[in-house]
């Protein structure tokens, strides 16, 4: 068995690869010409985000599976994948806890100004009042999406004492007592604060839109650490101008390498920064260096389980 690893990944992943007896070619710095070139070679296929895995790029493989090394995959065509009988392996277990963490904070962060303040008082400010906070525990969360990082946020918010409801289109029950399990009428009535865990697809692109954010009863506290493409930023802009919105938390954007942001984007983007109600952080709520090695972790897992049933099948 021998696998290709394109990307980047943290040192564990060669020992990890060694422990399952998979052969490995390390190739970080490939080209996708050069994938292309060598792909029909290999059985396996490890990558993050450095290229889509379409019909142009496994059009003469011989390929058994395709691991992302992270949550989502909308970089895999699934369907052409699935045709072709190749296993699609991700690993959004190995940075749930992450993603869960940096939510609290940033939901923290805009009850209580702290970014804001901080940048006062660096100016030379020192507003208390203007500042005086909220307190997690008096308001309501809703979760869209309660599959890895949504239920790891709803543990987590379970020792702050505050209501916690969640909605999940495919899940019927949800699989612990952190949450009471809503519809979305629900969600849009008792929400305070509003976080989406769900993953870029025909169906959640462009989700979170006008018409979305004007159904809220309350103007909400949004965060999103999802994907950028179900909350577009002109949407985002529109729900603050008209107050549905009154702060936001944004891990992720339509359009993150800001090299390739059209005049557009970037006028949105610059309207949005001068609202003053929004909090950035550059895609990272994934990003720890716990979540780092548990990602190569649960990947050789899965692959290891995925060859076990492979070779029975043999």
């Amino acid at each position: 068995m021998k696998c290709l690893v394109i990307d980047e990944m943290h040192d564990s992943i060669k020992p990890l690869l060694d422990g399952i007896n998979v052969e490995y070619d390390y190739r970080p710095d490939i080209t996708r010409a050069e994938i292309k070139e060598i792909l029909p070679d290999y059985d396996g296929l490890i990558l993050r985000s450095k290229t889509s895995v379409d019909a142009d790029l496994i059009k003469d493989s011989k390929l058994l599976f395709v691991a992302r090394a992270g949550a989502g995959i909308e970089n895999l065509d699934e369907e052409l994948l699935g045709k072709k009988g190749i296993e699609i392996i991700n690993a959004p277990e190995g940075n749930r806890d992450a993603v869960g963490e940096h939510t609290i904070g940033l939901i923290l962060n805009l009850l209580n100004n702290i970014s804001r303040s901080h940048d006062q008082v660096l100016k030379g400010q020192w507003k208390r009042e203007e500042n005086r906070g909220y307190e997690l525990g008096s308001l309501t969360v809703g979760i869209i999406g309660y599959g890895n990082s949504g239920s790891s946020l709803a543990k987590k918010l379970a020792g702050f004492g505050c209501k916690v409801i969640a909605y999940d289109k495919y899940i019927e029950e949800l699989p612990d007592d952190n949450a009471q399990m809503v519809n979305m009428d629900s969600i849009y009535e008792e929400t305070d604060i509003l976080s989406l865990h769900i993953p870029l697809t025909d169906e959640t692109r462009a989700l979170a839109d006008n018409e979305f954010f004007s159904r809220f009863k309350k103007n909400i506290i949004f965060i999103n650490t999802s994907r950028g493409e179900i909350a577009p930023v002109h949407n985002i802009l529109n729900a603050i101008n008209n107050e549905k919105i009154k702060s936001a938390g944004l891990d992720v954007l339509e359009c993150e390498k800001f090299s390739n942001l059209s005049h557009n984007q970037v006028k949105l983007l610059e309207e949005l920064k001068d609202t003053g109600s929004v909090l950035f952080t550059p895609h990272i709520a994934g990003w720890t260096f716990e979540s780092y090695a548990k990602i190569n972790k649960v990947i050789a897992d899965k692959i290891s389980e995925f060859l076990d049933q492979y070779n029975k099948l043999k």
